[in-house]
């Protein structure tokens, strides 16, 4: 996992001071919540599963629609800080820009665009986790998908699970549409 998306779980878990996550993580953890999370730097996949695993609980109250809105956020986030993520008036090459950066976030195939065309698009997912960190990494993936359409311009912005690694698929398997008007 790249630090710039490690970084924001960090951040979540800093910010509730009330929590005691000596109690909630592995002890291998909490040394990244008193350390400077290098952007550049690759974590372990590990420790970001129980890092979400615990915001989902202690953050999030396990409200998955939650985790949902934080992808959509985190798609303003990474515009933010790359802007040629998101080409106006051009959902296709949006998706194909995040296609290539995609492997400039993880050290495996997590995320995967096997068909794009004006108006659908079908995105892959397998995060190798637990079912609950599975499921919320899913839905905050399309969350983040569904923003970055929007950012790049779509409208009625669609989606369905066509596959759920979490309810027993090998992968998950979500289904994108949208209109350019």
């Amino acid at each position: 996992m790249k630090g710039i998306l490690f970084a924001d779980y960090v951040r979540m878990v800093r910010s509730h001071k009330g929590v005691d996550w000596s109690g909630q993580l592995a002890p291998e953890d909490l040394p990244f919540l008193e350390s400077k999370i290098d952007p550049a730097k690759w974590y372990p996949m590990a420790s970001f599963e129980r890092l979400g695993n615990a915001i989902l609980k202690f953050v999030a109250n396990d409200d998955l629609r939650a985790v949902h809105m934080w992808g959509r956020f985190s798609a303003d986030q990474l515009r933010a800080v790359h802007p040629m993520l998101v080409e106006a008036g051009n959902a296709v090459e949006t998706l194909s820009r995040f296609r290539v950066m995609r492997a400039t976030f993880f050290d495996f195939e997590a995320i995967e665009i096997p068909m794009l065309t004006d108006d659908e698009a079908h995105v892959t997912m397998g995060y190798h986790m637990g079912k609950v960190a599975e499921e919320a990494a899913s839905l905050q993936t399309l969350g983040f998908f569904e923003r970055q359409l929007e950012l790049a311009g779509a409208k009625e912005v669609g989606s369905r699970w066509l596959l759920r690694a979490w309810a027993g698929d090998d992968e998950s398997l979500l289904q994108l549409n949208w209109t350019m008007r």
